[in-house]
């Protein structure tokens, strides 16, 4: 197509933008080449919700804490705007708070508390279900609204960074320094291949090799419960579901509570977030379905569980459903993303843990530090 470029990105979906932002910013020459006309995947049907709390202990949450100071300064320049900051955990157990006091004492708690029932019912005008025991308090995460961040983020890239976006284009085969697309060659020197669930298009091979799996999520938007929350609101299912929080051997006992308490929302794999708008509306989810090709069909049981859960966590009354989707992500049993090496000027880069929104820059620092020679830095 003419130009020479330094790096060509394969995917405009969050981790592919987060590589394209990263290495614009070190000057590099970038393409960003998307298959759909807009992104329409798991980047844009999700929370929003940059979670550094529960994140896997070790690297998972180190570059969560980096991801979340990226997107804080990102955000301001690019006109992105944070819906709320923090996070509220509900505890409804003995046995939940005694994960979050053991959580609390780790690295990971540092700058996180543990709130009385009575504190958080202060701190959330009121909310809290009947058996609230307490809830554990995190000042580090943020709120985008998906739906515009990623399309306002590449737009961004596009007229302050100097990134070239291909849209409605798919690549076809990558062989540095040509990659062919349905809109004939591009020329890059180095590709990062960021291709969401597809297991099938670019080194299909590889990808298998990891014995990767798809993930069916359901969520919901609810009109405005009258009130604004504080931050986000999560129940003590996630002190089970998040590994930061479920790999702690205080963990077991609270999760052989809640399966016995609970059986229809660990099959439909239900734990609880509820994020708030600008508009006061509350995006809420979410259910996990694993399977090679999740069939789109969504059990009705996985919503109401969704929603008792939140009446568990939140009291009632449930405001009005106004939207449902589903989504899907890549998952792996093994690991919360994978790096792959398939020639030495490629990196294929796939966040297997429904986590790339929390964690896609810093692992783009990560890869184009060891493909580019890029350091970490502030932003440019």
């Amino acid at each position: 197509m003419g130009r020479v470029y330094d790096l060509a990105v394969v995917g405009g979906g969050i981790l592919g933008l987060a590589h394209a932002f990263v290495a614009a910013r070190s000057g590099l020459r970038v393409v960003l080449i998307e298959r759909d006309r807009v992104a329409n995947g798991a980047s844009i049907r999700n929370f929003g919700f940059i979670t550094v709390t529960g994140q896997e202990r070790g690297t998972s949450w180190q570059l969560a804490r980096r991801t979340r100071d990226i997107w804080v300064e990102l955000a301001a320049r690019a006109d992105i705007a944070v819906e709320h900051k923090g996070l509220y955990l509900a505890a409804r157990s003995a046995e939940a708070l005694a994960v979050i006091e053991a959580f609390l004492a780790t690295e990971m708690g540092e700058a996180c508390k543990l709130l009385s029932a009575e504190a958080f019912r202060a701190a959330s005008g009121g909310l809290g279900g009947r058996d609230l025991a307490g809830a554990l308090y995190s000042p580090h995460e943020i709120r985008v609204e998906s739906r515009f961040a990623i399309a306002r983020l590449t737009a961004f890239l596009i007229e302050q960074m100097g990134v070239t976006v291909l849209s409605g284009t798919a690549v076809h085969e990558v062989s540095p320094p040509r990659l062919i697309t349905s809109r004939g060659k591009v020329e890059a020197a180095q590709v990062v291949i960021c291709p969401g669930d597809d297991f099938t298009t670019l080194y299909p091979e590889r990808i298998a090799a990891y014995g990767l799996t798809r993930c069916r999520l359901s969520m919901l938007r609810l009109a405005s419960p009258g009130l604004r929350l504080p931050g986000a609101i999560m129940s003590d299912l996630g002190l089970v579901r998040y590994r930061g929080y479920g790999a702690l051997p205080e963990a077991r006992a609270l999760e052989a509570r809640l399966r016995a308490e609970l059986p229809r929302h660990f099959d439909n794999g239900v734990h609880l977030i509820v994020a708030q708008g600008a508009d006061d509306s509350l995006i809420v989810g979410d259910s996990h379905h694993y399977a090679d090709v999740p069939m789109p069909f969504a059990p009705a049981s996985a919503e109401d569980d969704i929603l008792d859960e939140y009446v568990r966590a939140l009291g009632g009354p449930v405001p009005k459903v106004i939207e449902r989707w589903t989504g899907t992500y890549a998952v792996a049993a093994d690991r919360t993303f994978l790096i792959d090496e398939p020639e030495d000027n490629v990196r294929l880069v796939i966040v297997t843990s429904g986590t790339g929104a929390s964690t896609g820059f810093g692992i783009a620092e990560k890869v184009l530090g060891d493909l580019a020679g890029l350091n970490q830095g502030a932003m440019a």
